[in-house]
């Protein structure tokens, strides 16, 4: 059995962003030669989050209005954790996206259903963070 590990670095600009990152995760699937496999991609940090949806604006700009109302970032007041740092936010909207994703690979590739595609969520961003590419199979 082959395994393959890579991070993939991603530096959001603003505090929250959605980043299209299955080309990257092509790329190391190539990359580790697996054609029968899984692959395993998780954030590894604790404000961000890896899921699987369609490319579609509408539906990102949904899921911003969605998670806010569900986890508004201000006031920072509301939220207990919030002292040093002004995240809290953060933390409960990655929970709800998620923290990591598991796609089948058949015949090398990504075994993905109709409209499928693998996104990075930065939910505090402005910073350097990672993403854990981990496959094994044949």
């Amino acid at each position: 059995m082959k395994s393959y590990r890579k991070e993939l670095w991603f530096d959001v600009p603003a505090r929250r962003g959605l980043l299209n990152i299955t080309p990257q995760v092509e790329e190391c699937l190539r990359e580790s030669g697996v054609k029968e496999g899984l692959v395993l991609c998780n954030a590894m940090h604790i404000t961000a989050s890896v899921f699987i949806n369609d490319d579609e604006s509408g539906l990102h700009q949904d899921f911003e209005r969605w998670l806010e109302r569900l986890a508004p970032e201000k006031p920072h007041s509301q939220y207990a954790h919030n002292g040093a740092e002004d995240n809290a936010d953060a933390h409960l909207k990655r929970t709800v996206m998620g923290r990591e994703v598991v796609v089948a690979v058949t015949g090398g590739r990504l075994d993905f259903g109709p409209w499928e595609q693998i996104f990075y969520g930065e939910f505090d961003g402005k910073r350097r963070k990672r993403v854990l590419v981990k496959i094994i199979g044949e």
